[in-house]
């Protein structure tokens, strides 16, 4: 749609519902001043997109059949490489269907974008394809992303391949089915509240949400920028460490990053002068199952074992670390949904086809999941607050982070529960799912982890053990920007026990 000026009855119009009542005379001053900054709008009209350059070109893909997507794991399938050299060579990775991979579909979970073609590949795309990775398609996500089970997506259920019939977690929830399966070697997940490290937790691999702003999101879905981000889901602790360091850096210059980027150089190192702080609060939420403390309980021990010195420590805020985190992501929500999805005030780039794509959407909530549709009620409610709730969040985040903070003065890592339960049982299909159900799936998953999407701290989930076939997964929160110390400490143990015999 062209840049046009209100008319001079719209223009009075909309100075009523400003407060402001303008006569035609009146209105047709303003109009004759506005026309000056009219100009601008009119240049941008002309001008192209200014998308970044696309490599690999005549990229073409496919709907796999049923024969070939029996976890209901694929979004499509494609073969695009760029070179046959570099740290990711010969590594097949699938992308979260609310990342950018130029000329593929995306509609991150999302019946209202089916037929959108994204215009440009993620940040993240580009450096695994100068890496020598093969992007071999998307992975099905949940619904805009916004449930921490996998029986949301307008694809269909995802299913977990440790034991047919239950949850993988979500959101990203087919990046975690087919990593599992070896079906690809990675995957990209994003984590807005746990959507990296929950899927990992339920299905037994590794997933790391590194510190806010170590890897861009331009290219991903918004949601809210202060807790968006795009992480390394892997079948080890070595794979995860070299995914990331293909991932980090400032958006348009990855040599231009002040953190330590070798990640996998603290790999194999001894954990003995490390001290590792078991979240008090991480063990004892009213649903937690006792088994699932147990296990990493015993994979604490473990640790400890290895020369690490494992104490207990107490955050009580981290209780309500979720209702910090839940002001700040439907409001933030809610506002990236009236900008059609593109977010604002973030400097990677930003995509006009998915906003003409996301116009409209508002008017069809009716076709959302029922989880969706009380995010969406929340959010417009939350408008006529105008920020209020958001900005109030957004100053106990302070607080929330400095109390992680101070028990990280004393401690290398905590250590708790990534979720607090194993899988649950899928339902049969979406329309037989429960509203109860459907909120339980959304966000009981979340307890653990929605906190440090809030406070940036990079946290990791990984395979600690198995109870009735299902994985138990261990979360190591560190410093900020110390990755390489939550590398140190998985690999320690990935390296020290058969987590499937635990």
């Amino acid at each position: 749609m062209a840049f046009n000026l209100p008319n001079t009855n719209e223009l009075k119009s909309i100075a009523l519902e400003l407060g402001l009542s303008l006569n035609r005379e009146e209105a047709d001053e303003f109009l004759s001043y506005l026309e000056g900054f009219s100009e601008g709008y009119r240049y941008l009209d002309e001008q192209p997109d200014c998308l970044p350059e696309t490599l690999a070109a005549n990229r073409t893909y496919i709907e796999p059949t049923v024969e070939e997507n029996a976890l209901g794991a694929w979004y499509v399938k494609s073969s695009i490489k760029e070179t046959n050299s570099g740290p990711l060579h010969g590594k097949r990775i699938v992308v979260k269907d609310n990342i950018f991979v130029a000329g593929l579909p995306f509609t991150a979970g999302a019946s209202v974008l089916d037929g959108f073609i994204a215009d440009y590949d993620a940040t993240v795309v580009t450096r695994m394809l100068k890496a020598g990775a093969e992007i071999v398609g998307k992975s099905v996500c949940e619904y805009f992303c916004l449930s921490g089970g996998s029986c949301t997506a307008h694809n269909g259920i995802v299913d977990n391949p440790r034991k047919t019939g239950h949850s993988t977690g979500g959101s990203s929830s087919g990046s975690a089915a087919l990593v599992v399966a070896g079906e690809v070697d990675m995957a990209l997940g994003t984590d807005q509240g746990g959507s990296v490290r929950i899927p990992s937790s339920l299905t037994g691999c590794y997933g790391m949400k590194a510190t806010l702003g170590v890897v861009p999101y331009t290219g991903g879905m918004f949601m809210e920028t202060s807790i968006d981000y795009i992480g390394p889901m892997t079948n080890s602790v070595a794979d995860n460490a070299r995914l990331l360091e293909v991932l980090a850096g400032y958006d348009e210059d990855p040599e231009m990053n002040p953190w330590a980027r070798e990640y996998t150089a603290s790999l194999g190192k001894p954990i003995t002068d490390l001290k590792i702080g078991l979240l008090k609060e991480g063990f004892a939420h009213p649903i937690g199952d006792a088994e699932v403390n147990a296990c990493v309980q015993k994979a604490a021990a473990q640790l400890s074992s290895l020369g690490a010195t494992v104490e207990e420590v107490s955050v009580p805020v981290h209780d309500v670390g979720m209702g910090i985190w839940g002001a700040v992501v439907t409001d933030g929500l809610w506002q990236s949904l009236q900008l059609n999805g593109v977010g604002n005030n973030h400097e990677g780039f930003y995509s006009p086809a998915l906003h003409e794509a996301m116009e409209g959407v508002d008017n069809r909530i009716s076709e959302m999941p029922f989880n969706a549709q009380i995010l969406m009620l929340l959010g417009k409610h939350l408008s006529t607050y105008k920020g209020k709730y958001y900005a109030k969040a957004k100053n106990q985040v302070h607080a929330l982070r400095a109390a992680y903070d101070l028990a990280l003065e004393k401690y290398d890592v905590l250590l708790l529960p990534t979720t607090v339960r194993t899988a649950g049982p899928n339902p049969a299909s979406l329309s037989e799912a429960s509203n109860e159900d459907l909120m339980g799936y959304a966000f009981n998953n979340t307890f653990n982890t929605c906190q440090f999407n809030a406070t940036g701290h990079p946290a990791m989930s990984l395979p600690c053990g198995l109870r009735d076939d299902l994985p138990v997964g261990m979360m190591l929160v560190g410093k900020r920007f110390q990755e390489s110390t939550i590398y140190q400490v998985a690999h320690a143990y990935e390296q020290s026990v058969n987590w499937q015999t635990q």
